[in-house]
């Protein structure tokens, strides 16, 4: 127990301000490992944060990023952590801007006074120190160390280019260098924007009364237990338990959906969602590190810190893939002189060009951008992927499983049908069922209940007497002088209580439709028969169909109930198959059996009772995590909203990311390979080198930030 308190005192999580690209993060993340103290480091690229394992200062961590010039904050466990606002462009860009207007004096220069000319030189050499100063000083450290990477790249074809005197293109690689990173920089901060509204919907600080007093408080100072004050229009700045007044709250920061729910006195309300019409007094039940929204956006940086299958393919294939195109440049720049006889200054700069055009920071970017574009986009619509992992593979899922109870259904018993005897007034007769039935505790009951009130039976002025509930059968009671009974069919029958034949002939209609049957009546007569089923969620066959066209082959119901009810609920929902009578270990049998048969399968359910058949599908899907910290924590995805619908987006979703990550993959792969097939005839150019690196990185970004925008 000492030692994971130890670990526990020894993580510390810092923001990062100042990642250029994933690469840089990388070796961000390497030279922190190396400090004296620190045991391991976790560098979370998509969220501009570090995890540290074990002692190191702010200083150390600085120097460890002074490579990039990275400036280290501690992280606020809050939620209100970060950076102040992002300077102005113009402020942040200042290096970029000047070098490209020492760029342009020196082309005027060029023209003017000639290309050897000392000024024009002077002018281009300038605008490369001052546009490539942080490139120059990381390039020339990895070089030293053969440490081979896009700025190590870089570095080599920029002082070729000079020292064979080809300064304009030189200063023209640097500016169109910076100018990609800047846009790679943007890329990533638009994706990060997506999350990090997340963590500015809750307030900073809430109203509450204490001693008889109301006061503004930081979130941070509010206990348990205390009575918040939250006005029309307002902000909610703590989850808790409405304690006075009633009012509409828009839940769509935390379920994603835009229809208000109405809450009153006992209802449970999150941080982040917003107050309608009415003052509300909430008792706070959550310090503001543990609401729901601080979960979600601790739970989407979690995300974006687990590597896709994608992500590492790319890291893997880079780390290769940088040492052959420096072999590549060095066979270019020599095979032709050596071999033809051919002019060593062209080849060396075909060499050069080589370089620049192989720089692996499209191939780099191409899925971490995808990839948080996505898991921001899904958490705005209420929608929970732990990881870039369970993003792909949701996309690459062939068979989906649904536990009936809560998932397909409501999970609440509800009266379907009602039949009163001929001659008998049916909400009279429905009055006094419901007048025996409110006098017990289980669903059914309830349910009757439920039924009389919407109906607007007189039930509640009745009087009962000498009640008397039979396990297992029914109740009997005395209403206005004369007996009453109400239970299963069979019960009735025992008691000599005999249905009317068209009476008899409903109930067993509801009985081959799977409903559960009960009857009423009198000690001469049967009165009334009702149904009652676990209402099917209205959206649900509309989502089977759904995830039918998005290419879901596969779609099974497990259920514990009896084979008939479940052929009901099937037929009317669509799906493939079904599966009845399932005790929970039966469904984790079935589970891995359609995992064999099919390779990526989901199981949807609510991650309680389901927790073994989540565990057994490749992507366990949780309803309702809003609700549940138990569903949050068993699932792969979370649909914090108890709705089914989100469940066709968050797979249109992935399906989608997976395939941007792909196409951007290849279209980085297409860029390269076009580009250096000009070496052939000897047309590859610095400038155009550089400018198909670019093209390929703004391409990749764009395409892979589409994800941001995409609707549910």
């Amino acid at each position: 127990m000492a030692d994971a308190a130890e670990t526990t005192e020894s993580k510390r999580v810092y923001r990062v301000e100042g990642f250029t690209c994933a690469s840089c993060a990388g070796k961000f993340e390497e030279n922190v490992k190396r400090l004296p103290g620190v045991r391991d480091a976790i560098v979370n690229f998509g969220a501009s944060k570090i995890t540290v394992f074990g002692e190191a200062t702010i200083e150390e961590l600085e120097k460890a990023g002074a490579f990039e010039n990275l400036k280290v904050t501690p992280d606020d466990p809050y939620g209100h952590a970060g950076f102040d606002r992002p300077a102005p462009r113009i402020k942040k860009h200042v290096l970029l801007w000047a070098s490209a207007l020492l760029l342009a004096f020196g082309f005027v220069s060029h023209f003017v006074n000639g290309e050897a000319n000392p000024a024009t030189i002077l002018l281009f050499a300038a605008s490369m120190v001052t546009g490539g100063y942080s490139l120059f000083r990381t390039g020339l450290i990895h070089l030293f160390r053969l440490e081979f990477d896009m700025k190590t790249l870089m570095t080599v074809a920029i002082a070729g280019a000079c020292i064979i005197g080809e300064w304009a293109e030189g200063a023209v690689v640097v500016v169109l260098f910076a100018v990609s990173e800047a846009l790679e920089r943007y890329s990533m901060e638009r994706a990060r924007k997506s999350i990090r509204s997340l963590a500015e919907m809750a307030p900073k600080e809430a109203l509450i009364r204490k001693n008889g007093r109301e006061m503004r408080v930081p979130v941070r100072e509010i206990e348990i237990g205390d009575l918040m004050i939250v006005k029309p229009g307002e902000q909610m700045a703590m989850d808790g338990i409405v304690a006075a007044g009633a009012s509409s709250v828009s839940q769509a920061a935390i379920t994603g959906e835009s229809v208000p729910a109405m809450k009153t006195v006992g209802d449970e309300v999150y941080a982040g969602t917003l107050n309608g019409e009415g003052l509300l007094e909430i008792r706070v039940t959550k310090r503001s590190q543990d609401t729901a929204l601080a979960k979600i956006l601790h739970l989407v940086e979690e995300a974006q810190m687990k590597r896709a299958p994608s992500q590492t393919f790319a890291d893997k294939f880079a780390k290769h893939y940088t040492p052959l195109i420096m072999a590549a440049a060095a066979l270019v720049a020599v095979l032709p002189p050596l071999l033809m006889g051919e002019s060593w200054e062209k080849w060396i700069y075909q060499g050069l060009a080589v370089l620049v055009v192989g720089c692996p920071c499209a191939l780099v970017i191409s899925a971490p951008v995808t990839i948080v574009s996505a898991i921001g986009n899904a958490a705005k619509n209420g929608i929970l992927f732990k990881g870039g992992v369970s993003l792909e593979e949701l996309g690459a899922v062939k068979a989906m499983a649904f536990d009936k109870t809560g998932t397909l259904t409501k999970g609440v018993l509800a009266v379907t049908d009602f039949a009163a005897a001929s001659g008998a007034d049916p909400l009279d007769t429905l009055a006094h069922v419901a007048a025996l039935e409110s006098r017990l505790r289980h669903p059914l009951a309830e349910a009757v209940v439920r039924k009389a009130e919407s109906e607007n039976a007189p039930y509640m002025g009745m009087e009962v007497r000498d009640v008397v509930s039979v396990t297992g059968k029914g109740v009997h009671g005395v209403i206005n002088g004369v007996k009453y009974f109400a239970g299963s069919p069979q019960w009735l029958e025992e008691m000599g209580i005999q249905a009317a034949p068209e009476l008899k002939r409903r109930m067993e209609e509801w009985i081959a439709q799977g409903k559960t049957v009960m009857a009423a009546g009198t000690e001469t007569q049967m009165t009334a028969a009702l149904a009652a089923a676990d209402e099917m969620r209205e959206n649900a066959p509309e989502v089977i169909r759904k995830l039918h066209r998005l290419g879901i082959g596969k779609t099974v119901m497990l259920t514990g109930d009896h084979r008939e009810t479940a052929r009901v609920v099937a037929d009317r929902l669509g799906v493939s198959e079904f599966q009845a009578n399932l005790m929970p270990e039966e469904k984790l049998q079935f589970m891995q059996k359609l995992r064999s048969a099919w390779g990526k399968t989901a199981m949807v359910g609510d991650g309680v009772n389901d927790a073994p058949a989540l565990a057994a599908a490749t992507v366990g899907i949780a309803m309702g995590g809003a609700g549940t910290d138990a569903a949050i924590e068993t699932a792969d995805v979370v649909l914090m909203a108890d709705d089914l619908g989100k469940l066709p987006f968050a797979v249109k979703l992935s399906r989608k990311a997976l395939r941007i990550i792909k196409q951007n993959f290849a279209l980085a792969l297409a860029m390269k390979l076009a580009a250096l097939l000009l070496v052939v005839p000897g047309w590859l150019t610095l400038w155009l080198a550089i400018v198909s690196d670019m093209g390929a990185t703004l391409i990749v970004t764009l395409n892979g930030m589409r994800l941001i925008k995409e609707k549910d």
